[in-house]
């Protein structure tokens, strides 16, 4: 945990007076972010899109950014996410750039930083914990079944639709599942 309160401005570190407000989502988040350090969200694929899942309380509780994974079962990413926030609450550092091995099966995870303009799209019970965005997130990416990345040439073009580039622009992701057109 932090030391200092007022750099925190979450629900934990500040009273908003609106606790009885809160829906069994946020009770549930908080309750998993002070027993555990963070919460994972999940939320599950519809005919909108792909599921996806994220982190909450990294950030209040070990000063590492929050994660985000994209396009796999939403169990898979929770675990994944359950195995990077351990790592947290064990000091290891989490940060742009960083491959993360032994997390998913056969193949290393990439962390890029997510660009703020994509969090009400995506982070909405983050936004609700720490009450205003930005805080930091790293979207975990996982590679193709022969280890190339999004961004790598040697990827397939189905496969690189099938998680969203977070860490460019909104105006700069190319339109599909992940995004609305402008």
């Amino acid at each position: 945990m932090h030391d200092d309160p007022a750099e925190c401005r979450c629900v934990i570190c500040h009273d908003y007076g609106d606790r009885h407000e809160a829906d069994a989502l946020d009770l549930r988040t908080l309750e998993h972010v002070l027993g555990h350090g963070w919460s994972v969200v999940t939320v599950p694929p519809d005919e909108e899109g792909p599921g996806f899942a994220y982190t909450i309380g990294l950030w209040h509780s070990f000063r590492t950014p929050e994660v985000a994974m994209f396009g796999l079962d939403i169990h898979v990413m929770r675990t994944c996410l359950n195995t990077l926030g351990q790592r947290a609450a064990q000091g290891r550092t989490l940060s742009d750039g960083q491959r993360c091995t032994d997390v998913i099966a056969h193949h290393s995870l990439a962390l890029k930083a997510v660009d703020p303009r994509w969090h009400r799209t995506f982070f909405g019970s983050a936004i609700s914990f720490y009450r205003r965005p930005p805080f930091p997130v790293l979207e975990a990416v996982w590679p193709d079944r022969e280890g190339h990345y999004l961004w790598q040439d040697e990827s397939g073009h189905s496969y690189r639709k099938s998680q969203p580039w977070l860490w460019l622009e909104p105006a700069e992701h190319p339109v599909g599942v992940w995004t609305t057109p402008l």
